[in-house]
């Protein structure tokens, strides 16, 4: 049947109209997609270009080199040494085990260093190298080498690791570094990215931690080339990054070496400290340890070897420990008593052996009493009554103004780790600390080093300097970075009658020169080096009165852990003091017995610059030091030959 033709031209009209709408909408999305690739293309080109090359191209961290650590005289006390190192790349490895296995054939390979491999590469991402062995030795490299064939994704590396070639001398001054875990970063509000490459080394203890910005260092960076998985596939180019600075220390390396040798066998600690600028020349505490034990991760053996030991070699005595001075606080209450015009230097004091206060009794270290004695003669012979008595009559906290004025008491700003205040109580102290108020037996006790009182040996040198010198000696311990010279310690006046510091300079000078001076034993001979001093005996237990009745039991008849503190301070020369110097035997028992000999020949080593001559001793001790010199010689550990660096 034909339609009709005005029907056939209507749907014809019809079809026309949907045909231009179709094609308008096409030649739009054409138009506009042709806008937009040119807005792309060309418009925005350099932005797209930028971000194909930032997916392409990648920046990493290169390490810096971290600063040297030298003593006074340019001696190497921390570098960075050449270190081989086996690396594996798990995605390289394919079977993991069956690599480490073959490894392990050709080289020792430890299990907890195998297992600590394995827990990183879990936890990296497969293209990142991962630590198999480190520290190894060129042979161990050469192996590994020659049999790379049969060890795919095992590469020998070398880098640089942190050496202290002076190994148990300044383990506690400089401390160590380690790898960076994360109780590190946990301590941090915005670690440094570079702290985030693997087994990177920070310092942890020591001068190592407390100076770390400054011998860190800043990263350099590379640009590197990945692939689509992020694996490297060329270096670029690189910018090194700036090494770590320098330091050198105040310390002579050799009269330090020395004073660990003299102090073997001991728990003890000895400061040397220049009078003139506050370098300290030695600071040492023994038993010591090898930091170079903890670079890479101590083992538990080691580690439970240092920490089960009575003499504690981690702890640092001559500024973390801090002890009852004993009698070499005489010198404190004494200044204390002659500035606030209490006693005079020809004042005397009736000692029959003890002081009454209240219904109790404070007993002088010799029962049958001192008789009558001045201020030298109770320095001199270390008479305790002389200063219960003129330490009631003074006052506890005038007394502890006085510690404080040299330097018992406070913190000295020292870049080492723990370093302790000590105490130098007073009333408010005690109502503050302990809701109690002082007492006049605590005033008593605190009056020759007892009770509440406390010192490190730091303080004590310290104390000994300002002395000696009149000024505020201050301790120094960094001597310049990056050869610019650091601030000194020499001080200013301190407010003190000169009078009354000659006086006590003088009575010190008859405790090691006088025949009844209770370091005449330990005195120096040589005229211009003539030394004065102190000696102090610290209790570490109760006496009870049935044992003072029955006789004090001797140091030498009780365990090592119940004897008393043994120590000693002076300085010298006499007449030009050089030098201070403050030993701290722990349970020594007497100081004019166990510290006082240390500290005279620490003194005259620092004195000389070296081995004294024998007429520098008494002579009964001469035969006695020729032998020991030669001991100490012989037992001072080989040292490797230490880097010199000129000093300008």
């Amino acid at each position: 049947m034909k339609r009709p033709t005005k029907n056939t031209g209507q749907a014809h009209k019809r079809l026309t109209r949907r045909a231009l709408v179709l094609g308008g909408m096409q030649l739009a999305f054409a138009g506009g997609l042709a806008a937009r690739m040119r807005y792309m293309q060309v418009e925005q080109a350099d932005q797209y270009r930028l971000l194909a090359e930032e997916n392409r191209i990648n920046i990493r961290l290169i390490p810096p080199t971290r600063g040297r650590i030298y003593d006074r005289n340019g001696q190497v006390i921390a570098q960075n040494s050449p270190s081989y190192r086996i690396v594996i790349v798990r995605e390289d490895a394919g079977d993991v085990d069956k690599v480490i296995a073959d490894l392990a054939r050709l080289i020792p390979l430890k299990e907890d260093e195998i297992e600590r491999a394995k827990t990183e590469m879990r936890r990296t991402a497969p293209f990142l190298p991962v630590t198999l062995a480190d520290q190894v030795t060129w042979e161990d490299i050469s192996k590994v080498a020659i049999n790379a064939p049969a060890l795919p994704g095992v590469t020998p590396e070398v880098g640089l690791t942190r050496q202290y070639p002076r190994y148990e001398d300044f383990a506690h001054v400089v401390g160590y570094v380690g790898p960076v875990s994360d109780y590190d970063l946990s301590k941090m509000e915005d670690p440094e990215p570079v702290l985030m490459i693997p087994r990177f080394q920070i310092g942890k203890v020591g001068l190592e931690a407390k100076k770390e910005d400054l011998l860190r260092g800043k990263a350099g960076a590379k640009r590197v080339e990945v692939n689509a998985t992020g694996r490297v596939m060329r270096e670029l180019d690189r910018r090194e990054g700036q090494p770590g600075a320098d330091l050198q220390l105040t310390i002579d390396a050799d009269l330090q070496e020395y004073a660990q040798a003299r102090l073997a066998g001991e728990s003890a600690a000895v400061v040397v400290i220049d009078c003139e600028t506050g370098d300290l020349r030695a600071i040492s505490s023994t038993p010591s340890f090898d930091p170079n034990l903890f670079v890479r991760g101590i083992s538990v053996a080691d580690y439970q070897a240092l920490t089960q030991d009575n003499h504690r070699p981690l702890a640092n005595k001559t500024v973390q420990g801090t002890y009852p001075p004993g009698s070499t606080f005489k010198m404190i209450t004494a200044l204390a008593a002659l500035e606030a015009g209490v006693v005079g230097p020809g004042d005397t004091v009736y000692c029959p052996g003890f002081l009454k206060v209240g219904s109790r009794r404070f007993h002088c270290w010799k029962r049958g009493g001192h008789g009558m004695v001045d201020l030298e003669t109770s320095l001199k012979r270390s008479c305790d009554v002389y200063y219960y008595d003129v330490a009631l009559r003074v006052g506890i906290d005038k007394i502890s103004d006085m510690a404080r004025k040299f330097g018992l008491g406070i913190k000295h700003d020292l870049p080492m780790s723990a370093v302790a205040a000590g105490l130098a109580p007073n009333q408010e102290w005690k109502r503050r600390v302990h809701g109690q108020e002082w007492l006049i037996g605590d005033t008593a006790n605190a009056s020759i080093g007892q009770g509440y009182m406390l010192a490190s040996p730091l303080q004590l040198a310290v104390m000994s300097a300002r002395i000696a010198t009149g000024r505020t000696v201050t301790p120094r311990l960094i001597r310049s970075i990056n050869g610019v010279e650091q601030p000194t310690g020499a001080g200013e006046p301190l407010d003190v009658n000169p009078r009354n510091l000659e006086q006590v300079r003088k009575a010190m000078f008859s405790v090691s020169n006088d025949r009844r001076g209770t370091a005449y034993r330990s005195r120096i001979i040589a005229d211009e080096f003539r030394m004065a001093g102190k000696t102090g005996t610290s209790q570490v237990r109760n006496i009870t009165k049935a044992e003072r009745a029955a006789g004090v039991i001797r140091n030498e008849d009780l365990p090592w852990e119940r004897r008393d503190h043994a120590l000693f301070v002076s300085f010298a020369p006499y007449d030009n003091p050089k030098y201070a110097v403050a030993v701290v035997v722990e349970h020594g028992g007497g100081g004019s017995k166990a510290a006082a000999p240390v500290a005279r020949d620490v003194m005259l080593q620092a004195l000389y610059g070296g081995t004294p001559p024998l007429e520098a001793y008494p002579v009964a001790d001469r035969e006695r030091i020729k032998e020991q010199q030669k001991r100490l010689e012989g037992d001072r550990r080989p040292k490797a030959r230490p880097e010199k660096k000129d000093r300008a």
